[in-house]
């Protein structure tokens, strides 16, 4: 199987670590960038899904109203699963 040099840009930071970690398990960036890209073709896509790690409107609402109730200093607050069962079985 002949190959091909291939020049790609990535930043500093992102290659140092890559390399670390690639070294640990065995590998050079080069075999890295080739298992990634057979299991593109295997695939037929990406091996991995791609999301938007971002929140929508209500989970970020809810988020807001989470922290708010947590900082009241009138919710109760229990230690321990069994005293939140108790306090539930109190009402």
């Amino acid at each position: 199987m002949a190959t091909v040099p291939t020049q790609i840009r990535i930043d500093e930071n992102v290659k140092a670590e890559s390399l670390e970690l690639l070294k640990h398990l065995g590998l050079d960036l080069s075999s890295a960038i080739n298992i990634f890209l057979r299991q593109c073709l295997i695939k037929g896509g990406l091996p991995f899904t791609v999301e938007d790690p971002h929140y929508n409107k209500k989970t970020l609402e809810a988020l807001v109203e989470a922290k708010r109730i947590s900082r009241n200093p009138n919710v109760p607050f229990y230690e321990t699963m069994d005293e939140l069962k108790a306090a539930l079985e109190s009402d």
